[in-house]
């Protein structure tokens, strides 16, 4: 069994981020990157925390809008209106889960699709769905790059996916399925309405587990040699910790990794590829704003 390290390929991945942004830089632009909070979700204030120093790491200006939990739906399309304007901004990332009664999707399809850094508007999800070059959402988008990086090729493979989310599962199985470099795969998507799940788990030879449930996925439930990527975070109790929980992933890594070839650990694994691929879209977003910036430099001065 190998363990496939998040951090050191999110470090390799930062390192090309970087450099893009110390050039953009000296073109006079710096990338910047929007964030709303809404609410105190514990999952959510760790993300945007570790966002927070992300950004300063790579010399990405933040912009953070924490608001409570009952700030009214009105409050919020201002301030994504406001952000969509500001030329500072190159990214808008509205943090999901939102406060049960504000409406989601009306939010998420009032970010400007060229600020959509996380890749949910429905523009950059119809492009992703034509495979048209666009943002792609950020936890898919760092499964491919572990997939290319750790040497995994999903093309020929049966790649089972655990979950149908609009964040992870039906982005990752269009991505898998396509054609080209980084596709070719044949994917089954299994969810809360599919019937004997270990029949199709043990015929994964990449199995992708995003469910939200802990420890979902027993060593029963896969082949020898079967590939694994565990995207769920989920705390439970332990009394033995001074905050008194840990993280686990979707799958049993105890009872799981000693029949797979290639496993992600919660935490390590997915988790630090997903900021990385955020900073990489606003990045990203910021080079094409460069480009745009000039484009209408060079009407200038040809008018």
């Amino acid at each position: 069994m190998e363990l496939i390290d998040g951090k050191r390929i999110a470090q390799t991945v930062r390192a090309t981020i970087q450099a893009e942004v110390h050039q953009l830089k000296r073109l006079g632009i710096v990338p910047g990157l929007a964030v709303i909070l809404v609410g105190e979700d514990p999952a959510s204030i760790s993300y945007v925390t570790g966002k927070e120093k992300a950004c300063a790491e790579m010399g990405i200006r933040s912009f953070d809008h924490r608001l409570p939990d009952t700030t009214p739906p009105e409050t919020l399309f201002h301030l994504i209106e406001r952000l969509n304007q500001d030329p500072s901004v190159d990214g808008i990332l509205l943090q999901l889960p939102l406060p049960r009664g504000l409406p989601e999707r009306q939010l998420l399809n009032c970010i400007d699709p060229e600020k959509d850094v996380d890749g949910f508007h429905p523009m950059n999800l119809g492009k992703l769905l034509l495979g048209e070059e666009t943002f792609l959402p950020c936890t898919p988008h760092g499964i491919l790059k572990i997939f290319e990086l750790e040497g995994i090729d999903p093309a020929g493979k049966h790649v089972v996916i655990l979950g149908r989310s609009i964040t992870v599962g039906r982005p990752l199985l269009n991505l898998l399925s396509r054609k080209g470099v980084g596709g070719n795969a044949t994917v089954t998507i299994c969810h809360t309405g599919t019937p004997n799940v270990s029949f199709y788990t043990r015929q994964a030879d990449i199995l992708v587990v995003a469910t939200g449930s802990p420890r979902l996925v027993q060593g029963s439930m896969v082949k020898e040699g079967v590939v694994v990527i565990d995207v769920g975070v989920n705390r439970i109790p332990d009394p033995t910790k001074k905050s008194g929980y840990r993280l686990v992933g979707d799958v049993d890594f105890d009872s799981v990794a000693p029949k797979a070839s290639k496993i992600t650990p919660v935490p390590g694994g997915v988790g630090p590829m997903t900021i990385t691929m955020l900073l990489y879209n606003t990045v990203w977003a910021a080079k094409k704003r460069e480009k745009s910036n000039r484009s209408v430099q060079g009407r200038s001065v040809g008018g």
